[in-house]
């Protein structure tokens, strides 16, 4: 199944933008809806390299709908408010919910794939484990921390009851990212990987900061995340887009957690400098509710048939940094 006809929302974005790359290169015709806004911010540039076939707002999305229904094959909705800080709940929930749910709906009644970027912030604090069951009643049981992570939940149990009634897309997917990093992020400003956070004041040539650890059995710098490296979340999504026989909400990390230290340590390695790490206390605000450990049980994707393997983190990191952070044209 090959040259394929696919929309992609969001597709300027970080992830959206590495999606629309790997489809392009697979042969796949490929279509953007998302908002370029301010031309300085460079978000334009995410895209500047790749041949798409049209892109337009999504303001525009219905009537662009409307007279591609016929040759529209998949749809990647990777389009949301991304922010977990964002204040306006309405907005959000307008947006991930509420968007995406017509976004199923359209699909389901016109017989196009539909693979959505769920989040790892639905599983809040992380205590009741990172199994990406997909059943009502476990779905039912998270509870994410803020508005974004909600917003994304709900949709999740959104689109497993209207499967269970036989009210789904012929292919429905939905991936719960963890910690994305990799090029094409730069527009993201204070909302950037870590990664590419570090790697300023490494340029700079500056000590890196990390967090003291204020809990027993971890040490500074100790708190651990599933960082995947972006190139892998594109891979797997342009693999989906092939695999119609896969449905259902799967998690997309590494399956191993590292250390923010190991991070540090990778991003001055890349950069051919000794590591200079300085830890901070803990802002008091957010210390009690902070997340030490994440990492993705991946078992249930491998199951349904990704077998791929996941970029090491220092493989990661050093491609990032050599091929993309470093030089004057750092986008893909």
């Amino acid at each position: 199944m090959s040259g394929l006809t696919v929309l992609v929302t969001g597709g300027a974005g970080f992830i959206g933008s590495n999606v629309v790359a790997e489809l392009l290169a697979a042969g796949h015709e490929v279509v953007v809806s998302d908002r370029l806004r301010d031309a300085g911010s460079g978000k334009w540039r995410n895209l500047a390299k790749h041949a798409i076939a049209d892109l337009f707002p999504p303001d525009d999305l219905d009537r662009w709908l409307e007279g591609h229904r016929q040759s529209l094959d998949v749809i990647v909705h990777l389009g949301a408010i991304a922010s977990t800080l964002d204040p306006d709940a309405d907005r959000v929930f307008s947006n991930n919910f509420g968007f995406s749910r017509d976004l199923f709906r359209w699909c389901a009644v016109n017989g196009v794939r539909f693979i959505y970027a769920s989040s790892a912030a639905t599983y809040g604090d992380g205590s009741q484990g990172f199994n990406d069951a997909q059943d009502v009643e476990s779905l039912s049981a998270l509870r994410p921390l803020n508005a974004y992570g909600w917003s994304k939940a709900l949709f999740d149990i959104f689109a497993v009851r209207e499967a269970a009634i036989g009210r789904a897309p012929p292919q429905w997917t939905g991936l719960k990212f963890f910690n994305v990093y990799g090029p094409n992020e730069a527009h993201k400003g204070p909302m950037s990987s870590v990664a590419a956070q570090l790697w300023r004041h490494v340029a700079a040539k500056e000590p890196v900061k990390l967090f003291r650890s204020h809990r027993a059995g971890y040490a500074d710098g100790g708190q651990m995340r599933d960082f995947i490296y972006v190139r892998d979340v594109a891979q797997c999504i342009a693999w989906l887009a092939l695999t119609p026989s896969v449905n259902g909400v799967f998690n997309l990390g590494s399956g191993r957690a590292r250390t923010f230290a190991d991070l540090a340590q990778a991003v001055f390695v890349a950069a051919g400098q000794e590591p200079m790490i300085e830890y901070i206390d803990m802002p008091i605000l957010f210390r009690d509710a902070y997340q030490y450990f994440t990492e993705a049980r991946m078992d249930r994707l491998r199951s349904a048939g990704w077998t791929s393997e996941f970029t090491p983190l220092e493989e990661g990191v050093a491609d990032y940094v050599r091929r993309y952070l470093a030089r004057s044209d750092p986008y893909r």
